[in-house]
């Protein structure tokens, strides 16, 4: 179903073209949580949280790589926001689509091109090496990885983008909140079953997100294209 619906998306995508005009994020950087500021920084070898992110990638690599958890995190390292709502609408509990919500999917373009900003800063200043690139590893994902090699592994953009949908979506349709908050959960440590991320990058990532989600609730460009959402989900 999932692998469906990603299907699906692709194919409206390129039937739309790629002349659509790119959604701006609602706030600018210097107006973000500076996540330099209050979080630490990547962990140092030999602190217990390095240990822990260690024994995590081997972990995840030996145990959590089983058929199914590996499609699906590969299926998650999408970075497409329609693609990411449609997966995201089983949990929803209904279809999030340009076609169906485009309000919705408006406010949720906006809002992870938002979260995702807020994640530059610290990615260019600890500039940490991805798990794979320090084992010489493959992934589930080898096709990404010459140009992954090279950018910052801390915090994970992948698992910011997919909590602050499940924020975004948590607080359109708060009876299905659990649900939500479990597929943006998952969404992070996808990164960690695929050899992407250590753990305290994913970890860091969901305090960044929800920094830059309560950011947001004083941004009155996001607050209008909430309340336009909302009334097109009722």
């Amino acid at each position: 179903m999932r692998k469906t619906l990603a299907l699906l998306v692709s194919l409206l995508l390129f039937s739309w073209g790629a002349g659509a005009q790119k959604a701006e994020p609602y706030l600018k950087a210097d107006e973000l949580p500076d996540a330099t500021q209050f979080l630490p920084p990547p962990p140092m070898p030999g602190t217990p949280v390095y240990i822990q992110d260690t024994a995590m990638y081997f972990y995840a690599k030996k145990h959590l790589r089983t058929k199914e958890r590996a499609a699906r995190a590969i299926e998650e390292a999408t970075t497409d926001v329609d693609t990411m709502a449609l997966l995201f609408s089983g949990a929803f509990g209904r279809e999030l689509s340009r076609e169906k919500t485009p309000h919705t999917l408006q406010l949720l373009r906006r809002s992870i091109r938002t979260f995702r900003l807020g994640a530059t800063r610290p990615k260019k200043a600890h500039m940490r090496m991805r798990p794979f690139v320090y084992y010489g590893d493959g992934t589930l994902l080898p096709a990404e990885e010459e140009h992954a090699r090279n950018t910052g592994s801390y915090p994970s953009g992948h698992a910011v983008r997919g909590w602050g949908m499940a924020l975004v979506l948590s607080a359109l349709n708060p009876e299905r909140q659990d649900a939500l908050l479990k597929m943006g959960y998952e969404w992070g440590q996808s990164r960690v079953i695929a050899g992407y991320h250590w753990q305290s990058d994913v970890d860091a990532s969901r305090f960044l997100a929800s920094a830059c989600f309560a950011r947001m609730q004083n941004c009155e460009a996001y607050l209008e294209d909430f309340e336009k959402a909302k009334r097109e989900l009722e």
